[in-house]
């Protein structure tokens, strides 16, 4: 028996030694990691240019000349606190740069087809992808640097995109820093001393480099800016911006430790509050015995000797995380602004889904034969309006026969698509213009001879443009353009039987009579238009690869066209434009190449003073100079229908809407 007994008291005593083993083991591994991660977080303050996440993508460190720094150990100790925090850190959703992405999808109420790839400000001349909005990764550990991801482009949001050579459309991605972006006009005289000239001039250059990208969301911003008066936040910021800084650099001192949990619990206290607030008024009552307490801990700090280059590299690393937050919050900022353009107001889709169960509901009588008549009587006065938008059009025809002298030869017909055709119609016959006719015509329901029966017809709505130029001493001019879009080019077809038109699109006013348009000799020509000879058809030659062009031509806009149909049959214009289009080895900026190329040496310039363009980006537009224009145009992003509209010239669309209507009543539309 003690022979067996033997054996099991040494297996058991075996089994106790290995047991106290693994206790010291567990004990001692937690405290050498915990002693790794403590030297490493003393050591996120000396981080080197190549191994400071801050640094990803913005090359902070490359850009202030910053020395390099040879201590590897202090290197992997870095690289290994950050690969700590990106783990530990707090980020966006995942799906966060992805729920605000702008896709190519098209809206024509108010916006610009850049989304179909097409540098159109009727959704934003800038075709700015949200996608790539910067993903600020904010740290939660006091001093600990924040990791900042940003993308190459900064002017991804409204898909800003530069032209590298003359006359390109603003296609071409850019990367300039955003401090250019976000320079503030100074009211320092011009004439006082070179340095503010000089000032003055940075400035307007960062706000045309501001348009290249973001396009007239700039302008918008410009005009929209609000003072701030909330100095105590302010500086609340700029003590935990200096307390951050100096952070690290103390608690890497064991003799100050003190002051290191100080600063921290101050800082702490900082971001709660700042966390929640953002003005004055909202902040706690305690919060006058804070700032005190921030500013002696900042002053002790400041007085320790402490390494001044790793305060230095630690208050670029801030400044790095700052710019990048400007450039997220600028993209979130232009990424709204299109998005407002873009939609249709809730009050104007109200007024639509009304109109069109109120048609369906109790429907409008049949068209007599007398009205019919008129509608294809060439010797009347007929325009043509492409809109999908009720009061848009309403109020363009509004003011065309409040004006007329003769409002019975007049015929309108506003070409429409199936969504909007039984609003339009219910609102046009109920609605009388004086004494002219008006007629509501669904584009998807004619029959086009060169067209198979089983080709579906949309409509598609004037196409906008921005397009900017690079100065070699100065900074890039813009110019807006609206041209005719593929549809315009059916006219012939679906009115065959008339011989003149004109064309007006939905974004215009009317201010004076327009019969005497119909008395103009236009040459031979086919269309009648305004040019914009700041843009000339040579400045574009890298569009139009092979293509001969004429160096005297100008662009021209749409808006308001007098088109002699006669003419155009003959030349075939609208062959022309198709084959044109087929031709096109690139589908950027279809429309305004086919178009420019379609009617060369086929223009007939109209007076300049017959249009005022620019109402939809605009803002320096003399008031009277407004009153006493013959047509406004609306051209650009800001339509006057949508909140965004400059509202100085609003004013001139608005009074053509008729308040008293029960359907704007229930919409809420004023």
């Amino acid at each position: 028996m003690k022979g067996g007994i033997l054996p099991a008291k040494r297996r058991w005593k075996g089994l106790v030694i290995a047991v106290l083993g693994l206790v010291l083991l567990s004990l001692l591994v937690p405290l050498v990691f915990l002693l790794g991660l403590h030297n490493g977080f003393h050591s996120s303050g000396y981080t080197t240019p190549q191994h400071s996440s801050a640094s990803v993508g913005l090359r902070i460190y490359g850009r202030h000349g910053t020395p390099k720094i040879e201590n590897q150990s202090e290197d992997d100790e870095s690289t290994h606190v950050d690969d700590l925090m990106q783990r530990l850190e707090p980020t966006f959703p995942k799906d966060f740069g992805e729920n605000i992405v702008v896709g190519k999808a098209e809206n024509k109420t108010a916006g610009f087809p850049l989304l179909d790839g097409l540098p159109k400000e009727r959704l934003g001349v800038n075709s700015t992808g949200v996608g790539d909005l910067a993903t600020t990764k904010q740290s939660t550990g006091v001093g600990d640097l924040a990791k900042a991801k940003q993308s190459t482009g900064v002017g991804d949001l409204a898909k800003a995109k530069q032209s590298t050579g003359v006359g390109d459309l603003a296609k071409k991605k850019q990367s300039t820093g955003v401090g250019d972006l976000g320079k503030k006009k100074q009211s320092t005289d011009v004439g006082s001393t070179p340095g503010a000239t000089e000032n003055i001039r940075d400035i307007d250059e960062g706000e045309k480099l501001c348009e290249l990208k973001f396009g007239s969301y700039c302008l918008w911003r410009r005009n929209h800016k609000e003072k701030v008066n909330d100095f105590t936040v302010r500086k609340m910021k700029d003590l935990l911006y200096v307390a951050r800084a100096y952070y690290p650099s103390i608690a890497k001192l064991p003799a100050l430790d003190k002051l290191s949990h100080e600063m921290k619990q101050n800082i702490q206290d900082f971001e709660r509050v700042l966390s929640v607030t953002t003005v004055d008024k909202d902040l706690p009552p305690l919060i006058d015995q804070k700032l005190p307490k921030m500013e002696a801990v900042i002053a002790q700090a400041k007085a320790c000797r402490v390494d001044c280059s790793n305060v230095d590299k630690k208050f670029r690393q801030l400044v790095d995380l700052t710019e990048d937050e400007a450039t997220f919050h600028m993209r979130q900022s232009a990424f709204l602004y299109q998005l407002a353009v873009q939609t249709m107001p809730k009050s104007h889709h109200c007024l639509s889904m009304r109109l069109t169960v109120e048609y369906f509901r109790d429907p409008p009588p049949d068209i007599d034969q007398s009205l019919a008549e008129r509608h294809l009587n060439p010797d009347l006065h007929h325009f043509v309006i492409f809109s999908s938008n009720v009061l848009a059009s309403s109020a363009v025809i509004n003011s065309t026969v409040t004006h007329a002298k003769e409002s019975e030869n007049q015929v309108f017909h506003v070409v429409t698509d199936r969504q909007n055709y039984f609003a339009m119609k219910l609102w046009f016959s109920r609605n009388k213009y004086m004494e002219a006719t008006v007629e509501v015509l669904n584009i998807e329901d004619h029959k086009l001879e060169n067209n198979k029966a089983s080709t579906s017809i949309h409509l598609s709505l004037p196409e906008e443009y921005r397009v900017s130029f690079h100065k070699v001493d100065g900074p890039p001019t813009t110019e807006y353009l609206s041209v005719f879009s593929h549809s315009h080019y059916l006219l012939p077809e679906i009115f065959p039987s008339l011989k003149k038109v004109v064309v007006l699109d939905d974004d215009i006013i009317v201010q004076r009579d327009l019969s005497v348009l119909w008395g103009i000799n236009m040459d031979g020509k086919v269309n009648g238009a305004v040019q914009c000879c700041s843009v000339r058809l040579i400045q574009l030659q890298k569009l139009f690869a092979d293509k001969r062009l004429d160096e005297t031509s100008c662009a021209w806009m749409s808006g308001l066209n007098v088109i002699d149909l006669v003419r155009w049959k003959e030349q075939d214009i609208s062959g022309r434009y198709l084959k044109l289009v087929t031709e096109m080895n690139s589908e950027e900026a279809v429309a305004l190449r086919a178009s420019l190329l379609a009617f060369q040496g086929e223009l007939y310039a109209l007076d300049d003073k017959w249009v005022l363009s620019g109402l939809g980006h605009n803002y320096g537009v003399d008031i009277e100079t407004v009153k006493n224009a013959r047509v406004l145009h609306y051209n650009g992003n800001m339509k006057p229908w949508l909140e965004l509209g400059i509202r100085d010239y609003t004013v001139s669309w608005r009074k053509f809407l008729n308040q008293e209507n029960q359907f704007l009543s229930d919409c809420n539309i004023n």
